[in-house]
């Protein structure tokens, strides 16, 4: 077997491990009532491919889960397309920000995990480095399409039975923008923030196993 084969073989494997780890987080954790879910480390297998072959292959990788993501969210991403989705908002360009900024774009930074491959002697610290990395520009880009896309929400989404009383007052202090970019960043971090801690403690944890975090080109 070439290592080009080698490559694209175990690549697919880590990809259907973070497939089958994000359906099992589905059998067991709640998913947020806008999107968005907590899961048992499912984008961690990404970050490792990033990590053992270069940030370039690891790109690549996250392209190709990020369609495989697409294909598990065919409903959501389907009524997108369909007229009131998004409110009164524009209904094609609306659905295809949606795709590029939810999906593709939050999916294929993922490949930024190898980042810190070639620096420093810890492979811990440095699969570690590159889950947060990978996994704070995949927040990013829920923010950006949170913002764009659902920003009337925000003074609801404060204001809303139950939430703290600080909710109030951001509404009653902030811009319409400045709101609705508090909301992006306050709903995504409370699946994102989790995500990323419990990654990147797996990854420290993982890169202790022999071979699992060794590079392999």
């Amino acid at each position: 077997m070439t290592n080009k084969t080698k490559r694209i073989t175990e690549s697919a494997m880590l990809l259907a491990v973070a497939i089958v780890l994000e359906l099992v987080s589905k059998m067991f954790i709640p998913e947020m009532p806008f999107g968005g879910q907590i899961t048992l480390v499912s984008m961690l297998p990404v970050v490792l491919i990033s990590y053992r072959h270069g940030v370039r292959w690891g790109l690549v990788a996250g392209l190709t889960y990020a369609l495989l993501e697409m294909a598990l969210g065919a409903k959501t991403v389907a009524a997108a397309f369909q007229p009131g989705y998004f409110g009164d908002g524009t209904m094609l360009v609306n659905a295809l920000i949606m795709c590029v900024l939810d999906y593709i774009v939050a999916f294929t930074v993922l490949g930024l995990g190898g980042i810190f491959r070639n620096r420093g002697s810890n492979p811990g610290l440095s699969l570690m480095g590159g889950s947060l990395v990978a996994l704070s520009a995949r927040y990013l880009a829920h923010i950006a399409s949170g913002y764009i896309l659902f920003s009337g929400w925000a003074e609801w989404f404060f204001t809303q039975d139950g939430f703290p009383a600080w909710g109030a007052e951001l509404v009653a202090s902030l811009s319409p923008e400045a709101l609705g970019l508090t909301y992006s960043v306050v709903y995504n971090g409370m699946y994102m923030i989790p995500e990323m801690i419990l990654t990147a403690i797996a990854a420290l944890l993982l890169a202790k196993v022999p071979k699992i975090a060794a590079k392999v080109s």
